[in-house]
């Protein structure tokens, strides 16, 4: 065996069920909403100076890392986003990925009006297991949030 890094594409899937009606949760899916609900982000907005069919989003991290990121699709019908990274500070070690997350109600049994949710992330061929690692911890702790956050509105809700 060689010295080189093994190289696969290689996808991250975390899902979760979120006590809360789809409506509840699907208000967070959007990609300037992040930080309404993804505590490691201190901000998100919209790219200045791009095409009006192009959505960008600028999420900046507490960390200080900032990506920019595009809406490739969104359907309110659906219910799911993908998006993918175009640019990155400091830049990113692999030349792509791409997220998908995607809702759905749960209408019958003991979970019954709740959101199952998936998010998927598939990363380009020359990223690393560490790369891959750290992503789904990510996804796994920005899945906690939305939880959290959808929860709470909810119970806002029932006042």
């Amino acid at each position: 065996m060689s010295g080189k890094p093994f190289s696969f594409i290689g996808e991250v899937v975390e899902s979760t069920v979120i006590k809360a009606p789809l409506s509840f949760v699907w208000h967070f899916i959007k990609l300037q909403e992040f930080d309404k609900f993804w505590s490691a982000i201190s901000k998100a907005e919209h790219v200045k100076g791009t095409s009006e069919e192009t959505d960008i989003v600028r999420w900046t991290f507490k960390d200080g890392n900032v990506i920019e990121v595009k809406q490739d699709e969104h359907s309110n019908l659906e219910h799911f986003i993908t998006f993918s990274v175009i640019n990155a500070e400091p830049e990113l070690s692999y030349s792509s990925v791409v997220n998908t997350i995607r809702l759905w109600p749960v209408t019958s049994g003991e979970f019954a009006n709740t959101t199952f949710i998936r998010w998927s992330t598939r990363f380009s061929s020359d990223a690393d297991l560490g790369v891959i690692e750290d992503a789904k911890y990510k996804r796994q702790d920005a899945l906690k949030d939305l939880s959290k956050a959808a929860e709470k509105m909810l119970a806002e809700e029932r006042k």
